[in-house]
């Protein structure tokens, strides 16, 4: 299995940036698609990205396209998730997760896809406030 470990969170104002670090050890990283998901207090956990395993495909929740870009580094077993424009709103604890299932084609399989990871990591905290 492999094992994940996020990075990178913090406090940042209004419209700043952050850039999360999700690093992996133990299986072939590149075997994995990786995805971020946050976690608002007494909220639950929502998708926010996903990368596939050579990092050609992306795929983001409407709440962050185009603010967030998802990329990864197969060689040094990371995945990074900047965040650019943060508002209070998309404070939470963000986590990463992988699985080597292949992302189904049907828009509708997905939903239930993303949340299905096998691999979990204990998450980051990103607080945005001023």
């Amino acid at each position: 299995q492999v094992q994940l470990e996020e990075s990178g969170g913090g406090l940042v104002q209004p419209g700043g940036s952050l850039r999360l670090s999700c690093g992996a050890s133990g299986r072939t990283f590149s075997n994995y698609i990786v995805g971020w998901f946050r976690q608002a207090p007494g909220k639950e956990r929502t998708f926010v990205a996903a990368i596939s395993k050579t990092g050609i495909n992306t795929y983001y929740s409407d709440s962050v396209k185009g603010r967030f870009t998802i990329s990864r580094n197969n060689a040094v077993d990371t995945v990074y998730l900047q965040m650019n424009s943060l508002k209070p709103e998309d404070t939470a604890d963000y986590y990463c997760a992988a699985t080597p299932r292949p992302v189904p084609g049907s828009m509708r399989a997905r939903v239930t896809y993303w949340y299905d990871m096998e691999y979990w990591g204990k998450g980051t905290l990103v607080t945005v406030s001023s």
